[in-house]
């Protein structure tokens, strides 16, 4: 397949955004917000054929369904990203040399950003909603699971730039082939940053696939760990909200790891996964505390290792350890550097974990799924960066933007 057309096309059209207001680009995001709500009917439907292809038992299932609060949702977190300031051209350091040189380092577009991701309709809004806020054109590349959606949400969105009389290859939708992945990844002068959002598998191709510069996001294998002074009531709510909020998404709890001189609580703190049918990877001493207080159709004692798992499911293990010191090893051994917990009412437990997990976001008594651009009062998000050159955490505005300096002068010569 041949796609160097629309790369040429996509990089073209990236050089008018800069012509564009910010008031501009407001009205345009609106529009789209107002085009989204005004064809929730239309969007289900299209939406309806992806999900007749998948499993209702897939975890994929929930992330690729939309209904009519997820649309109003994903249109008012597009009119959020309208509201916030415009990240482009903010002085981010400035000097004067002693040669007269006037120094300023301003904030830019990278220019066109490439998106690959999977079975989530949802992220085709909120990339192009944050790409065209912040004058970045987009190439989205989505998977067949959603291949419906996506061209629906691009219908939608091209309808609306073609009344603002703007070029619709700002944002493009690839096919859903392997191809145009191939295609995409090596596409050198035409994406400046490809960003992909997905399975730990998906990420790890990309990688290592890429001749374009790769902001790794998405994989989480993602930990809780219950103190010794732990309060028993908030670990109940905050390791029942990690797990069971979206099993599916990035930011839930896989592991619970348990101080063993707090395995008497356990029964109490799992109660509400039973509710929720967590089916739970528990070791020796998690296992022997449970026994005879959890379901036993959804106990299983765990005999090989299973802590690198991401589970994307009703599913979770429980490690027990003696020490916080041996959490946080665990963490360091297993944790993929996304999202990590600590349940203690210990200052020094708590300040002592903040340090040493090596993590985009670390919480205390708070749990990972707030995880989330949205939530972080970013707008929406591009992903969950797991890296720590350039951004780390939730990715919006300013973290697709880079900076140019402008250097300014009368004459001046180098000696």
């Amino acid at each position: 397949m041949e796609l160097t057309n629309t790369f040429k096309r996509v990089k073209e059209a990236s050089k008018t955004l800069a012509t564009i207001s910010d008031e501009k680009r407001n009205d345009i995001l609106l529009a789209v917000a107002d085009g989204i709500e005004n064809n929730i009917p239309q969007l289900i439907a299209d939406n309806a054929l992806d999900l007749a292809r998948m499993d209702k038992d897939d975890s994929m299932y929930d992330r690729l369904q939309l209904n009519e609060i997820r649309l109003h949702d994903i249109a008012a977190d597009m009119r959020h990203v309208s509201t916030l300031p415009s990240p482009l051209e903010k002085i981010l350091k400035e000097k004067t040399l002693d040669n007269g040189l006037h120094l300023r380092r301003i904030s830019v577009p990278f220019g066109v950003i490439g998106m690959i991701y999977e079975a989530r309709p949802n992220v085709t809004f909120d990339v192009f909603s944050l790409c065209f806020k912040s004058g970045n054109a987009c190439i989205l590349k989505g998977s067949k699971d959603a291949d419906e959606s996506n061209k629906a949400a691009i219908r939608i969105i091209h309808e609306v730039l073609r009344k603002f009389n703007i070029n619709t290859s700002v944002v493009e939708l690839l096919p859903a082939t392997h191809e145009a992945t191939a295609e995409m990844l090596t596409a050198v002068g035409y994406i400046d940053l490809c960003i992909p959002r997905g399975s730990k598998r998906l990420i790890n191709f990309v990688r290592d696939t890429a001749k374009i510069p790769v902001i790794e996001t998405g994989a989480g294998v993602v930990h809780c760990y219950f103190d010794e002074s732990g309060d028993v009531g908030i670990a109940k709510d905050i390791i029942n909200n990690a797990k069971c909020r979206r099993c599916s998404v990035c930011n839930s709890l896989d592991t619970l790891i348990i101080n063993s001189n707090r395995l008497n609580y356990l029964p109490e703190i799992c109660s509400k996964l039973a509710e929720n049918k967590v089916l739970i990877h528990a070791d020796e001493k998690a296992f022997n505390a449970l026994i005879g207080h959890y379901p036993e159709s959804l106990l299983k004692e765990i005999n090989e290792d299973i802590w690198d798992t991401e589970w994307l499911s009703m599913q979770m293990g429980i490690k027990t350890v003696d020490s916080l010191d041996e959490a946080i090893q665990h963490i360091s051994k297993y944790g993929s550097g996304h999202s990590e917990c600590i349940i203690s009412e210990d200052t020094e437990a708590q300040h002592k974990f903040q340090t040493l997990v090596d993590a985009a976001c670390v919480y205390i008594n708070v749990p990972t799924s707030f995880t989330d651009g949205s939530q972080f009062g970013l707008g929406a998000e591009i992903g969950i960066s797991t890296q720590k050159l350039g951004a780390r955490g939730p990715m919006a505005l300013e973290e697709i933007t880079t900076y140019k300096w402008i250097i300014e002068g009368h004459g001046q010569i180098r000696s």
